[in-house]
């Protein structure tokens, strides 16, 4: 039986930013390659990294995630990475250009959504373009989900 090309092809992994969804409104969105180390993708591909307090900056016309944390891989030995270094986003001129125009309006900013593998093996990210959402705009987010969680129970019960 031949080996599939594409590790953990069975698993899918998605790592997402909850506390984003809370505190921003989400606007436009990109999917961009992070540049890692054969240790760090390890580390990906079991699950352990976490996108809390995460955010992006452009400097240099480079887009960089920063305080990503990515665990240490256990068979790293001296070849492992620090856990919360910065690491390059790869996204096209056109783009980070759009992004940049984006965020030097005041009360917007660029904040990791959801880190996953693709169908090719490769580690993604999700980032969004975000404005602060203000308290009242908390509660209503709150109100909408435990509606929409009310309405499947109800369903859930009829059928």
């Amino acid at each position: 039986m031949a080996k599939s090309l594409i590790p953990n092809k069975g698993t899918t992994i998605n790592i997402k930013n909850k506390r984003a969804e809370f505190d921003y409104l989400l606007l436009d969105k990109y999917t961009a390659g992070i540049v890692l180390t054969g240790t760090e993708i390890k580390s990906i591909r079991k699950g352990k990294a976490s996108l809390v307090d995460t955010y992006c900056v452009i400097l240099g016309g480079e887009v960089w995630v920063k305080n990503m944390y990515i665990a240490q891989y256990e068979q790293g030995s001296y070849n492992n990475h620090m856990e919360r270094r910065d690491r390059k986003l790869l996204l096209n001129r056109k783009e980070i250009r759009k992004i940049q125009s984006s965020v030097k309006v005041p009360g917007f900013s660029i904040v990791p959504v959801l880190l996953f593998i693709d169908e090719n093996g490769r580690a993604k990210l999700d980032i969004h373009i975000v404005r602060g959402k203000r308290e009242y705009d908390k509660r209503e987010t709150l109100k909408e989900k435990e509606d929409r969680r009310n309405i499947a129970r109800q369903f859930k019960k009829d059928f």
